[in-house]
């Protein structure tokens, strides 16, 4: 079957288009003027229309988490994510024992055969547990420990569906984990550490090529007895191949950093995250898990840190646009077809013919209106 969207603004290769996007079953068929044949017409009625949302980086929402150890937690983060642009995701995997972290993968597993309801499961993160104690942030220190060959090994081996794994390389046996995770395909990125940028500069010629949420518990200039040493961030800055990742929620990164981030990196460089974790779209005031929800964001009890966003994608994508002065079309870009090409995903993540119609319908104010995974509609506001 064609189906036919006419009359909206086409965000595609980072530019805005008045044109018509035609999808033949769940793939792309065209972005053209001319006028095809079609089974169905969906009239945009001026709205953008844009490639869904790609969340690379992500624990949970709506009361769910993916290490909680269920198919349900899959399945209902999928359909929520959905409601709020986002068509495929990478489930995140915090800093946990070695049997807490199985389960969820063969949960992913399961899911993945069973079907979800909303954005599709792309494949896994693993944010943990070979982190620096003093970046440690809201994960849990009883399951931070060094790197142990025999345990990442037996995870890599478990699954075809591990997509990347964040690690601080100023931990012993980080050289032998990066050419490892490169040798098997996995995007090994620098995160929760307090590497000075040479070390950071090693890790990347070793294959950490991306940093995890930059910001956030990343190393950045300090002293040592008097003298001023770089850290994570600066290499992140320095090295032109190396992709970065941020928390866009308008919380975890003001204005100005944002800005700096878009301005140092680049539209091609920069992968928008929502880090989201079970009380995304709960309401001001509520606790979960211990957890304050206020002004937007998840606090520690005492408030002394952040503990996780609370943002969906389309949060993020409205920030760029209105915090940081990003042209739509950009912004977009950031989120969905960067973070698919930072996990060298194939046919996701971008308005491209052969490319799955996966597809997200918002006003200008960045409210969803349809979402599409595979040319199917997910959810749309009547």
């Amino acid at each position: 079957m064609i189906t036919k969207i006419s009359n909206g603004i086409i965000l595609a290769d980072g530019r805005e288009q008045k044109t018509n996007l035609y999808i033949e079953d769940d793939k792309i068929l065209a972005l053209t003027d001319e006028n095809l044949p079609f089974d169905r017409e969906i009239d945009a009625k001026g709205l953008y229309v844009s490639a869904g949302f790609v969340d690379m980086h992500l624990h949970g929402a709506a009361g769910h988490e993916f290490l909680d150890g269920t198919v349900e937690a899959y399945q209902g983060i999928s359909a929520a994510v959905a409601q709020h642009g986002t068509t495929a995701i990478a489930p995140t995997l915090a800093a946990s024992s070695l049997e807490s972290m199985k389960l969820a993968i063969e949960k992913f597993e399961e899911a993945l055969a069973a079907g979800v309801p909303g954005a599709k499961l792309l494949g896994i993160h693993l944010e943990g547990p070979y982190f620096a104690m003093s970046q440690k942030g809201a994960q849990d220190p009883r399951h931070i420990r060094d790197f142990d060959p025999a345990e990442y090994e037996q995870i890599v081996a478990m699954t075809d569906h591990l997509l990347s794994w964040t690690a601080a390389p100023e931990r012993k046996g980080a050289e032998a984990f990066g050419k490892f995770m490169r040798q098997h395909g996995i995007l090994a990125c620098i995160g929760h550490s307090d590497a000075n940028c040479k070390t950071a500069h090693k890790a990347f010629e070793n294959g950490f090529t991306h940093v995890t949420h930059l910001y956030s518990c990343t190393s950045t200039v300090h002293r040592i007895n008097a003298f001023r040493h770089a850290g994570i961030i600066e290499e992140a800055y320095l090295n032109d191949d190396m992709t970065v990742e941020i928390i866009a929620d308008g919380c975890h990164l003001p204005d100005d950093l944002l800005r700096l981030v878009y301005k140092l990196k680049g539209p091609d460089k920069v992968a928008l995250v929502t880090d989201s974790m079970r009380a995304a779209g709960m309401p001001e005031g509520a606790t979960v898990d211990g957890l304050l929800i206020e002004d937007g964001v998840a606090k520690l009890p005492d408030r002394s840190a952040f503990a996780g966003s609370i943002a969906y994608g389309d949060r993020l994508v409205r920030n760029m646009v209105n915090m940081a002065g990003v042209p739509v079309a950009l912004a977009v870009k950031m989120a969905s077809e960067n973070p698919a090409k930072f996990l060298r995903v194939e046919n996701v993540g971008r308005l491209a013919p052969g490319y799955f119609a996966d597809v997200t319908l918002f006003d200008e104010g960045i409210n969803i209106k349809m979402t599409m995974v595979n040319g199917k509609e997910v959810y749309s506001v009547q």
